[in-house]
């Protein structure tokens, strides 16, 4: 059978794609190197909790149009983002905001916490940061980020906060007032029952070929298709023939608890640069669950390697320039469309994965 699409990436852009095509009339065939369906937001049900097999995702837009659409296939709870930083034996609200800021110094009115910042700001003398540390120090003082940012962000990163460049944390939000709402944006929320059922309903009608590496079987399933959306690794598609773009990976150490309520949030980040993970994700209060038992996901940050899952672009200025020379070469394709977070080598949040899936589809379609 010949197919008009061939839609390497069962994840969401991909899904999205293959719907709004079905809906155009074209035939798609979707190959998924992994065993299941919807990428990184794959959620995986045990005894009756949603497990985020690849991390938290919290759907939020403002984007009115995005949050209709997605809400055709799922109806979403309310779900409200709240993150706990824990430092050492320390808990503090996340984002920073006067929560975090009364337990921090005793203090309880903004303009206490603000004298409190700008003083600490004033009192180090940076003019011209030169790293990431001097730019962090220089935006929310040494309280701040000794407790909150520094061993967090070397965990992240890999490498002392010193021996980061300055312009990856352009600005650190600061709230002074006492909401811990992570998100600004107007819509939010969990879909009850998983993310893996939308993506069930986005691929209706397309036929999925699991545990298919189309790279590894390029030559065979070339021909089967007009046209290919590539949704993996711009340089992997090329054999890394200009270079290789950097990663940052994750590696999940999940476990079921006996026992009802093991941290008391859904997110509880570890901010010591000691303790190895960067945090626990409780996955059973994404979904307000009240199940006996309990389940529980450590993440550890590490260097990307061949062969490791791609999770975060390193998007600084070698990684971005060698990307620029990858999608010259892609402009060339005829019958190659690069997307998604891979394809694009961009960090997407879900909103604007589907809103950039839906403006190929306008192009394309």
């Amino acid at each position: 059978m010949k197919y008009d699409y061939m839609i390497v990436g069962a994840g969401l852009f991909g899904a999205v794609f293959a719907h709004e095509a079905k809906k155009k009339g074209k035939n798609c065939l979707v190959v998924e190197k992994r065993g299941h369906i919807a990428g990184n937001i794959y959620t995986e049900e045990i005894h009756g909790i949603q497990v985020h097999r690849y991390g938290a995702h919290i759907f939020h837009t403002s984007d009115k149009r995005i949050w209709e659409y997605v809400n055709q296939f799922a109806e979403f709870n309310q779900y409200i983002n709240s993150p706990i930083a824990r430092y050492r034996d320390e808990l503090y609200n996340l984002p920073f905001n006067m929560n975090t800021f009364s337990k921090m110094w005793g203090i309880v009115t903004p303009e206490e916490a603000q004298k409190i910042i700008a003083d600490q700001i004033a009192d180090l003398h940076i003019t011209e940061p030169r790293n990431l540390e001097e730019q962090a120090l220089s935006l929310v003082g040494r309280d701040v980020y000794e407790k909150l940012i520094k061993g967090y962000t070397e965990k992240q990163w890999g490498r002392d906060c010193r021996d980061l460049p300055a312009f990856i944390i352009k600005r650190l939000p600061l709230r002074f007032t006492y909401d811990n709402n992570y998100f600004n944006d107007r819509y939010q929320g969990i879909p009850i029952g998983g993310y893996t059922r939308i993506v069930e309903k986005l691929l209706e009608g397309a036929e999925v070929r699991l545990n298919t590496d189309y790279l590894a079987n390029r030559a065979e399933l070339d021909g089967l298709a007009d046209k290919v959306i590539y949704t993996g690794m711009i340089d992997q598609f090329y054999d890394y023939c200009l270079g290789v773009l950097e990663y940052r990976s994750v590696r999940f150490e999940t476990q079921e608890l006996e026992q009802e309520n093991y941290q008391g949030n859904a997110v509880v980040n570890y901010t010591e640069r000691e303790v190895p993970y960067t945090r626990i994700i409780e996955h059973k209060h994404f979904e307000f669950g009240k199940q006996p038992t309990t389940i529980i996901s450590r993440e550890y940050s590490s260097e990307w390697k061949k062969g490791d899952e791609p999770y975060y672009p390193v998007n600084n200025e070698k990684n971005d320039s060698l990307y620029g020379e990858y999608r010259a070469k892609a402009k060339s394709e005829s019958r190659v469309i690069f997307g998604g977070r891979l394809g694009s080598y961009r960090y997407y949040d879900m909103d604007k994965v589907i809103a950039s899936a839906l403006e190929l589809c306008e192009r394309e379609l």
